[in-house]
């Protein structure tokens, strides 16, 4: 029998939709870069430790204008991977784009950070090298940036591994992205100390581009093409072409000062508050504080 494209997006659970996140083939930062633009000059390292493959960026033109593109890059195989830690950056990847950012705000060019990563890279070496400083100093510098900044989740976004190249003023998310403070797993193991309630997890935290969407956190949803944006890589770049050159025209249209208080009252209205979704949480930590004591 054959379904439609919407019948089979309203059969996905949120678990389906983690699973196409995390396809390998789905297109990364690379492939947008090189659908979307021209001319892009990759720029490397942080100019204190090194350079960090899990982060990449440069100066690209994008619909004729001078643009600074910051996104995650996950490999294709294992090889790549490891080079590119699984698409989970270093502090010095951190820095490398913060220097980005702040050459773009020197030129006043306009910023597109692509996110698609599972977090921040938690080894030994990152917190002794600063990670969570790296973090906080992107965060902060973002949030002040005196250049409009668009943000796309193409696959994964993972706490504050994705935060930390995500507080712009317009967040798109793909159909099929996900963006969350921890990991299904991560989630289910605190919770129930079983990573396998990963899929109940991914339910209860309200992770997808649509569930973000209706909290008002994503700014707008990307369709996807078939099965998902790996299906056809040309239609995805095309329809996020359209949307990053319509975003990036409105907000073009505001003064600097427009432009940050706009931001500024975007991220002040982010937040919820459900009594029924109190409750869940109540049963939830009920539940995990009774594993724990048995």
């Amino acid at each position: 029998m054959n379904m439609t494209k919407a019948s089979i997006s309203e059969n996905m659970s949120p678990w389906d939709r983690v699973q196409i996140a995390r396809n390998p083939q789905r297109p990364r930062t690379l492939d947008y870069i090189q659908g979307l633009c021209e001319d892009f000059v990759e720029l490397h390292g942080d100019r204190r430790f090194g350079d960090d493959e899990a982060i990449v960026g440069g100066i690209a033109v994008f619909e004729e204008q001078t643009v600074v593109i910051v996104g995650h890059q996950k490999g294709r195989d294992t090889r790549e991977n490891v080079r590119r830690h699984f698409g989970m950056p270093h502090p010095e990847g951190y820095r490398k784009a913060l220097r980005l950012f702040n050459h773009a705000e020197k030129f006043g060019f306009p910023v597109f950070c692509f996110i698609d990563t599972p977090g921040a890279n938690p080894n030994k070496e990152s917190e002794e090298r600063g990670q969570a400083n790296a973090i906080a100093e992107n965060i902060l510098t973002m949030a002040g940036l005196k250049t409009p900044i668009i943000a796309c989740v193409i696959g994964e976004g993972g706490s504050g591994g994705a935060l930390a190249i995500g507080v712009a003023d317009r967040l798109l998310m793909l159909e099929n992205s996900v963006y969350s403070v921890a990991s299904p797993e991560a989630s289910a193991s605190i919770l129930w100390r079983d990573s396998a309630r990963a899929p109940d997890a991914a339910s209860a935290m309200r992770i997808t581009a649509l569930d973000l969407h209706d909290l008002g956190i994503a700014d707008e949803v990307i369709p996807e093409p078939g099965s998902g944006a790996h299906t056809a890589r040309n239609v995805t770049v095309s329809t996020v072409r359209e949307r990053l050159r319509a975003n990036l025209a409105e907000l073009q249209a505001l003064d600097t000062a427009a432009l940050l208080e706009q931001r500024y009252v975007k991220y002040r209205s982010i937040g919820r508050y459900h009594e029924q979704a109190q409750h869940i949480f109540e049963d939830l930590l009920k539940e995990a504080t009774g594993m724990q004591q048995s």
